[in-house]
């Protein structure tokens, strides 16, 4: 596919790197900045264009006549979106995708998707929002991720001591815990897996799940681990990705307490979310946040636009409160030494941005036998979470699971026919109109075929 890249901030970036990594794709990019464009192509497989991406010049030479997606994510809503208008009048067959960031778009965000013609909009910090508040619905995962428009989750937790699942082999599970769920991922040490029956859980492994949701919660409960949601948050940062997360849980029964260092930004935030307690002040300062409650509190979001400072206020938060702790974080060449700090749950904005486009991305590029629906990296990035759907003449319809022969490391999840849950074994098959989950670490699926010999 021919594709072109406008704008190379940390979602830029990132999303280059996904997209050079898979085969098949023609990569072009673009950006006023000469020094970061030629940074670029010289880190990953793709051309460069420098200029704006709203220049009708720049879009020639990128390449838009034979642009089979666009996908602008410069800093600026009003570029993206221009970008998007001016490619689409060139080239009325190219999919365009725009990043829109600005709070004050997201109720007109559909009629501007319709006028303009875009394929996507995607907005980082209410995506990432959406991310935190699922998580503090249900405070003991670590992730959540969802399938089949929510009826289905893919839930990882890190297994304690005193847990019954310790030293306990998958194929026991269900016999002594009568849960219908399917343990999908394990994460040990450095390493990533995907289990068969024989794999004996331990102390410390970081284990995923895949269930509907009332099973899922059922599992949970049977195993020991609180499922209610937190009742209160203090959320550190008052910028746009607190706004959103602060009216999503302000809908859910959730307190809300923001502390923000800029009084101009407090009072704009008292007007805008009249139902959250805005604090003006300095939320570094750890006097503050103990007057402020943080040892009760049960969850902490720390939103400051410093990565720095995000790590350290959660690290201070681990050692005040048992609650919920969640860190933002923007840059992302760091993420392993920041996973080995013992934080509790790290959102990346950025590469679920990435990860949203690329599903756009692979679901085009699908052949006929099946279309990818939703798609997640688990087990830290090391594996990939794709729903597919299958259609008629798909090369698994109709087949057994037992008798179907596929590649190393794939793991059939789950299966979802006219809304019922399948945990599949041998004998089930996959039909056409089923959507299924499958797990695997091999990357770049594009289709339900990929997962054969």
């Amino acid at each position: 596919m021919n594709i072109i890249v406008v704008g190379l901030g940390k979602v830029g970036e990132k999303l280059v790197e996904r997209l050079s990594r898979e085969d098949g794709h023609n990569i072009t990019v673009v950006d006023v900045r000469q020094s970061i464009l030629q940074d670029t192509v010289n880190s990953y497989d793709v051309m460069g264009v420098t200029g704006s991406g709203a220049g009708i010049e720049t879009l020639n030479e990128a390449g838009i006549d034979e642009a089979d997606i666009l996908i602008a994510v410069t800093g600026s809503d009003v570029l993206n979106l221009l970008t998007c208008l001016i490619a689409r009048k060139i080239n009325n067959n190219c999919n365009t995708i725009a990043r829109v960031r600005n709070p004050e778009y997201s109720r007109e965000i559909h009629l501007i998707k319709e006028e303009l013609g875009l394929a996507m909009i995607i907005n980082p910090e209410q995506t990432a929002a959406m991310e935190m508040a699922r998580v503090l619905r249900f405070p003991s995962a670590i992730e959540i991720d969802t399938f089949a428009k929510g009826r289905v989750e893919i839930l990882k937790f890190r297994l304690q001591k005193d847990s019954p699942l310790c030293n306990l082999k998958l194929v026991d599970i269900g016999g002594r815990l009568g849960s219908n769920i399917l343990i999908c991922g394990v994460e040990r040490g450095n390493d990533a897996f995907i289990p068969s029956g024989d794999f004996m859980l331990k102390e410390g492994d970081f284990v995923s799940i895949v269930a509907a949701i009332k099973d899922a919660a059922s599992f949970i409960k049977k195993i020991g681990i609180k499922t209610n949601k937190v009742k209160d948050c203090i959320i550190v940062g008052g910028g746009t990705t607190a706004v959103y997360l602060a009216h999503n849980l302000i809908k859910s029964g959730i307190e809300v307490k923001i502390i923000e260092q800029n009084r101009e930004r407090a009072e704009f935030l008292c007007g805008i979310i009249p139902k959250a307690d805005i604090i003006n002040g300095d939320g570094t300062d750890n006097r503050l946040l103990i007057e402020e409650g943080i040892e009760n509190a049960e969850s902490f979001v720390s939103l400051t636009n410093i990565d720095e400072e995000n790590v350290m206020l959660s690290l201070y938060a681990n050692t005040k409160t048992q609650g919920k702790v969640i860190t933002k974080i923007n840059r992302i060449g760091y993420d392993e030494v920041i996973r080995n700090l013992g934080l509790d749950t790290i959102i990346y904005p950025k590469d679920i941005t990435a990860e949203y486009i690329l599903r756009f991305v692979r679901a085009m590029n699908n052949s006929i036998g099946s279309n990818i629906e939703t798609m997640h990296y688990i087990l830290d990035g090391k594996a990939e979470a794709l729903e597919f759907r299958i259609v008629d003449g798909s090369p698994v319809a109709n087949k057994t699971l037992e008798t179907i022969s596929l590649k190393p490391d794939i793991l059939i999840a789950c299966i979802i026919r006219e809304g019922k849950i399948i945990t599949p074994r041998g004998k089930d098959m996959m039909l056409a109109g089923d959507t299924v989950i499958v797990v695997t670490t091999n990357k770049g699926f594009n289709d339900i075929s990929d997962i054969l010999k």
